[in-house]
């Protein structure tokens, strides 16, 4: 058999630069090592309403701390003290269940939007991707220049321009983590706490300052040192989204079917102008703007990847040399394989509208448990370890505890115990409770019921309990009477 030597056309679409599929960490090298990302700075449509969408998420993140709705802070999440505040309104650990609830929900919400939508929260949303990308990545090119610049500057040797930069991108570096993390501690302690420890001397604080050193310097260390890695190998979400993704689902997408085979563009011009019949030319002029402008350092023609965090950088970029060699945008895009592969429309699967029904009965039992949830809650038990105690010939008491927990922003000054369908007496241990604002209040009485009412060694009993003359809960208990 003899062999055809190719034509010069066959040799002009051989690409010997094409890369094959990845099957690795693309910040991870053969041996092991980190392979440190320059991402480019890019620039365009996406990038524009992505900043402006940082721009807002952080003014609300870190505004919402000093912001009080009826004393009460916006957000507050201390664990500590278990004291929660929500939108201004004060949860108890009573209210456990809501949350729980809650977390339920927020996990089919993730669900449910990976499945359409991919991963437009870590893009977007994801504190992790706005700090880094829309903060320090800025704080660097403004110090450091765009990519080439930072590598420059990297493998420099050291002189004084290289020591000014560095010590000063590392001091703001350093500023920007603490502020971080007291905004951080704000929503844990309450940003009056934060203002004391930062205005008042250290030895008043000592806790408290050493809490916030440990937060900046865990911000420190992931936003200048682990970067990229915490998405990669910190984070679950990434990995997770290989299990929730199908074929229909929206991503940062390239276009394959319109992009291949991927033809430099002077090749291309040179296939044209020798035959008319020259081979289908992708519109992927292999520039590789894509890869230099990835946050991850992933190459986004080889697919969906588990480093992808949807930032649209590569989109942006593609788009502009589109423009620039005159073909249309939109070679990488956000769109689903089936859409790209088959021609297929979007479509609302049967898995789609699955999560959507239950994410509905979620959130549709979390509104009704808020709303119906008791402003104040009540409990009352009979002391353990004691039995009756005998007051006259014809009565016996029981001692019980009692703690009432108010979560809401007012006060009460007087709480009130009332027993309802059984002849007796209430006697308070001490003054009647007042209640303040998301406080509680805890005691003893004594109930005292006449024997003939009693019928056995447990009689359940109700009492009701007012609050400056509101009735705001009926509560029911056992008394322990004789056997008989």
């Amino acid at each position: 058999m003899s062999s055809q030597k190719p034509s010069l056309v066959d040799s002009i679409f051989q690409d010997d630069e094409q890369e094959a599929f990845r099957d690795h960490i693309g910040t991870v090298d053969s041996a092991g090592k980190r392979i440190w990302v320059y991402p480019k700075k890019p620039e365009g449509f996406f990038t524009k309403w992505r900043d402006i969408v940082s721009i807002i998420l952080l003014i609300a993140l870190f505004g919402m701390p000093f912001i009080r709705i009826d004393g009460e802070p916006l957000f507050l999440l201390n664990i500590l003290e278990r004291r929660f505040v929500l939108f201004g309104q004060p949860f108890t650990p009573q209210d456990f269940h809501l949350f729980v609830f809650a977390m339920i929900t927020m996990i089919v919400f993730i669900i449910l939007f990976t499945v359409v939508f991919g991963r437009i929260f870590c893009g977007w949303i994801c504190p992790q991707t706005i700090f880094m990308e829309n903060v320090f990545r800025k704080i660097e090119y403004w110090i450091e220049g765009d990519a080439n610049a930072q590598k420059r500057l990297n493998a420099a040797k050291w002189d004084g321009k290289k020591a000014w930069k560095k010590g000063l991108k590392y001091t703001l570096f350093f500023a920007v983590s603490w502020v971080i993390a007291n905004t951080f501690l704000a929503y844990i302690i309450g940003s009056d706490q934060v203002i004391q420890i930062i205005s008042e001397p250290i030895s008043m604080h000592v806790g408290g300052f050493i809490a916030m050193l440990i937060f900046s310097g865990v911000f420190y260390f992931v936003f200048a040192y682990m970067r990229e890695q915490v998405c990669l190998v910190v984070c679950p979400y990434g990995r997770l989204q290989g299990v929730l993704l199908d074929r229909d689902s929206i991503v940062v997408a390239y276009d394959f079917v319109r992009g291949e085979p991927r033809t430099r563009i002077k090749k291309a011009k040179l296939a044209e102008t020798l035959t008319e019949d020259a081979p289908k030319i992708g519109d992927c002029i292999d520039c590789k703007l894509c890869v230099q402008v990835c946050p991850t350092g992933i190459d986004i023609r080889n697919g969906t990847q588990l480093e992808c965090i949807n930032c649209t950088a590569c989109i942006d970029v593609c788009d502009a040399v589109m423009d620039k060699v005159d073909r249309p945008r939109g070679l990488i895009r956000y769109d689903s394989y089936n859409t790209i592969a088959e021609g297929k429309k979007r479509r609302f699967t049967t898995r789609m509208a699955a999560y959507s029904i239950v994410l509905l009965l979620l959130i549709g039992l979390e509104v009704f448990l808020i709303n119906h949830r008791s402003q104040i809650e009540t409990l009352i038990l009979r002391t353990p370890g004691m039995r009756y105690q005998k007051v006259d010939d014809e009565h016996l008491s029981n001692l019980y505890n009692y703690e009432v927990v108010n979560k809401t922003n007012k006060e009460y000054q007087q709480i009130h115990f009332k027993l309802v369908e059984m002849d007796g007496e209430i006697k308070l241990v001490g003054k009647e409770p007042t209640l303040g604002k998301s406080g509680q209040a805890s005691g003893s009485f004594f109930i005292v019921l006449e024997k003939d009412d009693l019928h056995g060694q447990k009689n359940p009993i109700f009492i009701e309990v007012y609050a400056d003359g509101e009735l705001i809960e009926k509560v029911k208990t056992n008394f322990m009477g004789p056997i008989k």
